[in-house]
């Protein structure tokens, strides 16, 4: 007996959700939550006895039992995807009832191969093409594959957070897929310090993204600096501040990792492990989020006695974070499809001296949505995006754009453009032409009395001009709007360091505010 078309689904849906693992926890759930629960369970019931009706029916050679039967699964991707999305739910329950089914009419195939000569076997060249033919097939797989984690157990899951995760997916989708692309370039340098102490990836990211952006060089009017947004006295508790460069190390990606990480295990300890008392100790002082804990009694952070004792910007930190964590570990119930990026960790030597602003257009934009200037500046946070870096520096990029830097901006036209473009001067732009001199007073039309008036004008020289003043170097310059201390520099012909040094500027921010005055110490001109 050949194997029908509605067997081969069966059987490529099998080997699909095979491919998955999903490991329910165990959780206390309200009485509502498991209403709903029980209604999941009753869908799947429903969905398991028409598919076994279905069954009946492709038995008896009836052209209506494949209609059903996919009918049948379509409802179960339904079910599970509701199991999914709801609290308490064991979707490990309701696919042990979707392999079985699938595992009966298998067998039912097997046996009527073993009279036609043999068993189906399930060999990969024979099972791939099926999945890949079988749309049903390859749903389920993707459903199954948002299953929930262990965060999602960690946190609660209401309608705050549903607000916030409204947020992120409207006016702000464009601030979260920035973000996540800027952690993905990042990934490799703060993942391991997180993941070292025990804490849960989508909660770093859900924090970088709220607080920076993935902006390593971010600063607030407060004086929060770097990804984490670290104050001065809380980075210094925790190993961050100036080096001895003058370098914040607030700004560097591994070190604010390092650092967030043991803060977030130093809150958790003293909050019984409770991430939304914690993330609001981040954002509003760890003071004020130990009090209210402990004279709450440890109650839910929503709880209105708790929940209404901490400011208007902790109430919207907290599901914002918690929101975007969601986000980033459930993108496809949400319909959200994050960037794909090659951004394997790699170490870069620089064929000849360079800017940061010269290898953004250098290097193009393939394979990333907004160009590489900001990868570059968050993997190299000491460079001012203008400053000249000598030839034979090593610099911190990914594999894809190390390949991207020789093909395309060690030399060729690309790199002849680049240069050039950062190198064009606005005022070689600027014309001025010499002005046309006019003697005597001459009637409009009178062309023959001009000519006569010019032939008979004595030819006087003139006057010899006299010598310009020898110009004297600059000693000082006021800052106007808009100046960055490496346009500056290229102005006056200075080296960026030297000119910080005697104007008391540190890196990587090197401040400057309109109206104040520079001293152009060491400048060519």
């Amino acid at each position: 007996m050949p194997v029908s078309l509605f067997s081969a689904r069966a059987w490529s849906m099998l080997v699909a959700t095979s491919l998955l693992t999903v490991v329910p926890a165990a959780q206390a759930i309200s009485a509502r939550d498991k209403v709903k629960v029980d209604a999941i369970e009753a869908r799947m019931t429903a969905a398991e006895k028409r598919y076994s009706d279905a069954l009946v029916l492709v038995a008896n050679a009836d052209p209506k039992g494949t209609a059903e039967g996919d009918a049948a699964l379509e409802d179960m991707e339904d079910v599970i995807s509701a199991c999914i999305a709801q609290k308490g739910c064991q979707v490990s329950n309701l696919l042990a009832t979707y392999k079985r089914l699938l595992k009966q009419r298998t067998d039912a195939n097997g046996e009527a191969q073993e009279e036609d000569g043999g068993p189906l076997e399930a060999d990969p060249d024979h099972i791939a093409p099926l999945v890949a033919d079988v749309p049903e097939a390859a749903r389920a797989a993707a459903l199954l594959n948002d299953h929930r984690h262990a965060f999602d157990d960690m946190v609660e899951y209401n309608p705050a957070i549903q607000a916030g995760i409204r947020r992120w997916l409207t006016d702000m989708r464009p601030s979260l897929l920035t973000s996540y692309e800027n952690y993905m370039n990042l990934r490799g340098i703060m993942w391991p310090e997180w993941e070292k102490d025990g804490l849960p990836e989508a909660l770093l990211f859900g924090i970088m993204a709220k607080e920076s952006n993935g902006r390593v060089h971010a600063s607030s009017r407060v004086g929060a600096a770097g990804l984490m947004q670290f104050m001065p006295a809380t980075g210094r508790r925790f190993g961050l501040g100036p080096d001895g460069t003058g370098f914040d190390t607030r700004f560097d990606p591994r070190s604010a990792a390092s650092a967030s990480a043991d803060y977030m295990n130093e809150r958790m300890r003293g909050l019984n492990k409770n991430i939304e008392y914690a993330l609001a100790a981040y954002n509003g002082g760890e003071g004020r989020a130990a009090r209210i804990y402990r004279e709450t009694g440890g109650q839910s952070f929503w709880t209105d006695t708790s929940y209404n004792q901490f400011p208007g910007e902790t109430k919207d930190y907290v599901p914002m974070v918690i929101a975007a964590a969601w986000i980033f570990l459930h993108p496809q119930q949400y319909g959200v499809e994050f960037p794909k990026l090659n951004a394997q960790p790699a170490t870069l030597r620089l064929a000849k001296s360079t800017t940061i602003y010269e290898l953004t257009i250098c290097l193009g934009s393939t394979g990333t949505r907004d160009g590489y200037m900001r990868a570059l500046r968050n993997l190299n946070p000491r460079y001012e995006a203008d400053g000249w870096i000598p030839g034979g520096t090593t610099i911190n990029v990914t594999t894809r754009i190390a390949g991207l830097y020789n093909r395309y901006c060690v030399s060729g036209p690309r790199a002849d453009l680049a240069r050039a473009l950062i190198t064009a001067d606005l005022n070689a732009a600027i014309k001025r032409p010499s002005a046309a001199t006019v003697t005597g007073s001459v009637a409009v039309g009178d062309v023959q009395a001009m000519q006569a008036a010019q032939a008979a004008a004595p030819v006087v020289a003139p006057p010899p001009r006299p010598a310009a003043p020898a110009r004297r170097a600059a000693r000082s310059y006021k800052v106007v709007r808009g100046d960055t201390l490496g346009a500056i520099a290229n102005r006056f012909q200075c080296e960026v360091p030297a000119l910080a040094r005697a104007n008391g500027l540190r890196a990587p921010a090197y401040a400057l505010k309109p109206g104040q005055s520079l001293k152009l110490e060491g400048c060519g001109r």
